[in-house]
């Protein structure tokens, strides 16, 4: 593939299409995708009606001839929030699959992009990436990997992810690495908008000040569930609209809707579940436009990668040496929009129910928010509770 030229792609372990749709938004063409869930097949087979699909990487034989290779290969076993069994785990371990048909291939694809989540980098003293490392060095690719947060695309939703970029002709750091725009914004502590998990509260928050934390496929519950609000001028608690949620991750509005197709019940919990493991849109499009117009990576200052070093957020590396770089999670400063401008249809009240779990568990642990939070619980829970609510219907 020249410079300027579009490419052919695979997509594995395709989700609802985020790369996909990115990718295609840049010039690219995507032949083939690999989804296990159906309601995620569902999603697929609405917005790309002319690719080929498959639903078991366990099954497929061969990749068709393509130039690039993406997988967004699963994260239950690296990530935080979910097993943290590591990469020999039964879910990350799929990644292995995606080696072995690259492997079959004679003509091997020019590129290969994987992305998975920052806990990845220190589970098990890195185990993961020495791993991604060892295999596409094996194969005869050169890499670079970045995490990148969504924020600095304009979305306010504090989602940090690894992007590895693998290449046996070309430099992955001419892509990945050669934009910087050095800082992300700084988080508003007066805002009037705090997004937190209300699913948590023993360990962490998710504190995230006018923005959201990562959306999740599941929580510390094994539920899917949409992130909280604190609107402080309100004293209220609030949760998010599934459509707001999609354009958090860069997708129009509903373009989760079509599960419907395949299910009767928890429609509205499984698109929050399939938006959670998505890939976002404009990362995944600035990578493609990056992929056809390469930048220069100016790699005159990095250093050595000394062994048995944490992993840093940026590395590149070829025939086993390895280089740190300083870039930062922020390749791009898009116009940071606030969330409450960006929230587009109506939040609602956080149940009773849960309102009261999370405000228990938060009590009993020793995690630092503002006390004007804890206040606005108590009102929250008040203002929810049948008592309050049975004596406004008198009053009205």
């Amino acid at each position: 593939m020249k410079n300027g030229a579009s490419l052919t792609v695979a997509s594995l372990f395709a989700g609802i299409g985020g790369f996909e749709r990115g990718m295609e938004a840049a010039g690219h063409s995507t032949l083939l995708q690999c989804e296990l869930l159906p309601e995620a097949r569902a999603v697929l087979r609405a917005h790309f009606p002319s690719c080929r699909r498959t639903a078991d990487i366990t099954g497929l034989r061969s990749l068709p001839s393509v130039n690039l290779v993406m997988a967004g290969f699963p994260c239950q076993d690296l990530s935080q929030a979910g097993k943290s069994v590591g990469i020999r785990g039964s879910q990350s371990s799929l990644i292995d699959f995606v080696f072995d048909l690259i492997g079959k291939k004679r003509q091997k694809p020019e590129w290969l992009l994987l992305e998975n989540v920052p806990f990845m980098l220190q589970l098990n003293a890195g185990e993961a990436m020495r791993h991604l490392v060892e295999q596409v060095e094996k194969m005869g690719y050169r890499w670079a990997y970045r995490i990148v947060d969504t924020r600095s695309f304009g979305l306010p939703q504090r989602r940090r992810r690894v992007l590895f970029l693998a290449s046996q002709t070309k430099s992955p750091s001419d892509v990945l690495l050669a934009d910087d725009a050095e800082s992300l914004p700084d988080f508003d502590l007066q805002a009037d908008a705090h997004g937190f998990y209300w699913t948590e509260g023993n360990r962490g928050l998710g504190w995230t000040c006018d923005g959201v934390p990562t959306i999740k496929g599941s929580s510390g519950f094994s539920i899917p569930s949409p992130p909280a609000i604190w609107v402080r001028s309100q004293a209220s608690i609030r949760t998010l609209d599934i459509r707001d949620g999609e354009r958090l991750q860069g997708f129009p509005t509903n373009w989760t809707s079509p599960v419907e197709s395949v299910l009767d019940t928890k429609i509205e919990a499984t698109r929050w579940k399939l938006v959670g493991n998505a890939v976002s849109v404009p990362v995944a499009k600035w990578i493609g436009r990056r992929l056809v117009t390469p930048g220069n990576y100016e790699s005159s200052n990095d250093k050595p990668r000394i062994e048995g070093q944490r992993w840093p957020t940026a590395c590149w590396g070829e025939n086993g040496r390895i280089w740190v770089s300083e870039v930062s999670e922020a390749p791009k400063r898009y116009v940071y929009r606030s969330l409450e401008s960006f929230l587009r249809f109506p939040t609602k009240d956080l149940s009773l129910k849960a309102t009261s779990g999370f405000f228990n568990r938060l009590q009993e642990s020793g995690l630092q928010r503002p006390k004007e939070f804890d206040e606005s619980l108590r009102k929250h829970i008040r203002r929810m509770s049948p008592q309050t609510r049975s004596h406004s219907k008198t009053d009205s």
